[in-house]
């Protein structure tokens, strides 16, 4: 799905769910796309010319996420929870650790360990003994209510990742599930259901 058009679905959800509406949880997979967050000089982070990417056919958006920049693209997971933080008890730190705790369970699920880095939003694993981030996190908190989300990278082409500096953390490895479990990655199917199953969980308790 074309990140555009999923951010105006975000955008019309929001509304909706602001004005006491049902919460709702979508999960996409997007076209090649790189995006840059709210947070300092990103575009220093962008490593590849508009040539390269026009003949890529990788998008550059500017989004209103928090966060430094990072790519999203078929096979991996993107996925946008839109809720109340008040009507769960969760200030905005709060709730991107409740990301990253889903993302945590969900893995261990799957048989992946995960944890986080001081200093460094989102997920990493050390599956292959080297430590590597597998999934992303951005969020945007308006009127109380919560946009974007996070990039759980599952049959991604990491390649991609050689157009920036991921998140702008320099030196810094990416992985994903199929490059970690190989033959044995589970269907997209099933990490959809890890981290739904992992999110609902959290946010109940």
């Amino acid at each position: 799905m074309d990140y555009r058009q999923a951010w105006a679905v975000q955008e019309a959800i929001h509304a909706e769910v602001a004005e006491g509406g049902p919460e709702r949880l979508l999960l996409v997979e997007h076209s090649d796309v790189i995006t840059f967050g709210r947070r300092g000089p990103v575009a220093e982070h962008l490593l590849a010319s508009k040539q390269s990417l026009e003949q890529l056919g990788v998008q550059v958006v500017e989004s209103d996420r928090g966060g430094d920049v990072t790519y999203h693209g078929p096979g991996q997971l993107v996925v946008y929870p839109i809720i109340r933080l008040n009507d769960h008890s969760l200030s905005v730190g709060g709730y991107v650790r409740l990301l990253e705790n889903s993302v945590i369970a969900a893995l261990t699920e799957l048989g992946v360990p995960a944890e986080r880095r001081d200093g460094a939003v989102g997920i990493w694993t050390t599956g292959d003994g080297n430590p590597a981030k597998i999934c992303a996190i951005g969020v945007r908190i308006r009127r109380g209510v919560s946009l974007h989300g996070l990039a759980l990278n599952v049959r991604t082409d990491l390649s991609r990742f050689n157009l920036i500096v991921p998140c702008g953390l320099h030196g810094a490895s990416v992985t994903s599930l199929h490059k970690l479990l190989g033959e044995k990655t589970p269907p997209m199917s099933e990490v959809k259901d890890a981290v739904v199953a992992a999110l609902r969980d959290l946010v109940k308790s």
